[in-house]
């Protein structure tokens, strides 16, 4: 088992997201508990880009619970519809947020945390049934680059997830 996520620190955003998703591939092997893949796909996006915060909030009824996270504490739930996580769950899209400050509604679970992306996770079915949300203490922090690849992460989590 990998105990390291290794990406060029220097390389262009494109070519980490292309150097670690082979590598949370690998590191999650055959494992289909939720649970474990989800707190180490968080872990090693975590790792790879220093971020303050990544992690998942799961869906259970309206409201979206704390999931596996790396970074400081968090709100444990919040509802769907509210803040970024619960617009992007009630509109089943990525949410990209340069300045939470300027978002309507934003949940400040860290004072830290100046930009977001959120991004929706399908089952089979299309559902949403959780969400990936990355917070950086950098403005302006999250773009087209992360929106593409962190989808592509969603994806392939939301079909492997419910393979069976």
């Amino acid at each position: 088992m990998a105990e390291n996520i290794l990406v060029d620190q220097n390389a262009p955003k494109a070519l980490k997201y292309e150097q670690l998703i082979p590598q949370i591939k690998a590191l999650i092997g055959d494992e289909k508990r939720a649970v474990s893949v989800l707190s180490n796909t968080a872990a090693a996006i975590h790792q790879a880009f220093d971020l303050l915060w990544t992690g998942f909030y799961l869906k259970d009824d309206d409201i979206l619970y704390l999931g596996p996270f790396q970074g400081p504490v968090a709100c444990m739930r919040i509802n769907v519809g509210n803040g970024v996580c619960g617009t992007a769950m009630a509109k089943n899209e990525t949410i990209v947020v340069p300045d939470v400050d300027q978002f309507p509604g934003h949940i400040a679970c860290s004072t830290l945390s100046k930009s977001e992306i959120v991004v929706p996770i399908r089952n089979k079915a299309g559902e949403v049934f959780a969400v990936l949300d990355l917070d950086s203490a950098t403005l302006s922090n999250f773009d087209q680059v992360d929106r593409d690849y962190l989808e592509q992460i969603c994806d392939w989590l939301g079909g492997y997830i419910f393979s069976e």
